[in-house]
């Protein structure tokens, strides 16, 4: 089973100066305590279940470069970028620009965007008046077609680009992997069916859970997709700081995921720690990889 880390708090002790030396010392010893994959949220403004809204937020494709050039192995994505902050040709871009400097290791985590708050205050489109599930759809025909070199005019229901051209292509072939990431059941999780190498649900609760998955399934045979085909990720929060003190529960937390049928397990850290305490789960990270 694999596991990843997602950074998705900047409100470190020392304040903004700080900010880049603990990214730097986090991404470091994740890497190094064996998480298979790092991930930042692609937001402007902090969530409310986390933290206040004017809590330090990077943006995310810089801090993914950044965090590509300090590590060799880990993974790297967006979870995930929401299809009305940044034109399709652009965010395509990015992306292969992060797998072309990272040796290979991105991910395109995309969904359709929620977040009225920080779409309204930013001036982005609202993401619940913008046809956002068509605009996603076109997204992910575009990057299909982008890389596999294919630079002839595309005509979506919203975009329309006369000549998508894309160098250099990406490393990872035949492109970095597509994670959808939302439980939606008449049309995210249709999506990941037709376009989707990867899916992220929350494991909040595992039988809606266990029934998302099932919807999945449905999706695929109705559109002849192997439903192997595509990895199952889980975003679980967690305090690091308190699993170290109990790690059987996050463990067996681990085991009931798998059993439904999760490959990759990704811990949202929502609490600030000192990056030592990465190293410290490694052991607790190694039992979850045997699973």
């Amino acid at each position: 089973m694999k596991v990843g880390l997602q950074i998705n708090r900047f409100d470190y002790p020392g304040g903004n100066n700080k900010i880049g030396q603990n990214v730097h010392d986090a991404s470091i010893a994740a890497e190094q305590a064996g998480f298979d994959s790092i991930w930042v949220m692609d937001h402007f403004f902090q969530l409310e279940h986390i933290g206040q809204y004017t809590d330090p937020m990077l943006e995310s494709y810089t801090t993914l470069g950044y965090i590509a050039g300090i590590t060799s192995k880990v993974k790297l994505g967006t979870m995930v970028t929401g299809v009305i902050y940044r034109e399709p040709a652009l965010l395509i871009n990015a992306v292969t620009t992060l797998d072309v400097v990272s040796g290979g290791r991105a991910y395109l985590g995309i969904g359709a965007g929620w977040n009225e708050q920080e779409a309204k205050a930013l001036g982005f489109l609202n993401p619940l008046q913008s046809r956002r599930f068509e605009r996603l759809e076109d997204t992910l025909k575009l990057a299909l077609q982008m890389w596999s070199g294919d630079s002839q005019s595309f005509k979506g229901n919203i975009y329309n680009l006369p000549e998508p051209y894309l160098s250099p292509q990406s490393i990872t072939k035949p492109h970095p992997p597509i994670l959808i990431g939302g439980g939606g059941e008449e049309k995210t999780l249709r999506l990941v069916a037709k376009y989707g190498d990867a899916c992220n649900l929350f494991a909040h609760d595992i039988d809606i859970l266990s029934h998302k998955l099932e919807v999945l399934k449905k999706h695929c045979r109705e559109v002849n997709r192997p439903y192997e085909e595509i990895e199952k990720t889980s975003l679980i929060g967690v305090n690091i700081a308190t699993a170290l003190k109990d790690p059987q529960q996050t463990i067996d937390q681990a085991k009931t995921l798998k059993s439904l049928g999760i490959e990759h397990i990704i811990f949202a850290n929502s609490h600030d720690i000192e990056a030592s305490a990465y190293t410290k789960f490694s052991s607790t990270v190694q039992i979850i990889h045997d699973l």
